[in-house]
């Protein structure tokens, strides 16, 4: 088996909708700290599992200064983002977001 991990830090504004009173219901940004893994039991014609500016292009191309309200058709906390990017990498099996120092989301596929 085959694994890489890219880090990619992405910059970006979004506001939570929550069923209690947070100051994360505003319109507030981060520079996230976004760690994708993938794997695969065979390279591509190229020797890669991905190319790692494929996952570039894929994640922070898309989300980089963005409003991720407007992009994503869902609540975009931590934990929603480490999921929609791991659906949308060929080959991710784990991403960990890092919103804050000290907080970080982790989807893991099964």
């Amino acid at each position: 088996m085959y694994y890489i991990k890219k880090r990619i830090e992405v910059s970006g504004s979004h506001h939570l909708t929550l069923d209690y009173e947070s100051k994360c219901a505003g319109l507030h940004g981060h520079n996230w700290y976004i760690t994708v893994f993938c794997k695969n039991d065979v390279l591509n014609a190229n020797g890669m599992v991905i190319d790692f500016a494929d996952i570039k292009r894929l994640v922070k191309d898309k989300m980089d200064h963005k409003n991720l309200n407007e992009m994503f058709d869902f609540n975009p906390t931590a934990e929603n983002i480490a999921r929609w990017i791991c659906d949308n990498v060929p080959f991710c099996y784990r991403v960990e977001v890092e919103e804050n120092f000290g907080n970080t989301a982790i989807y893991e596929k099964d």
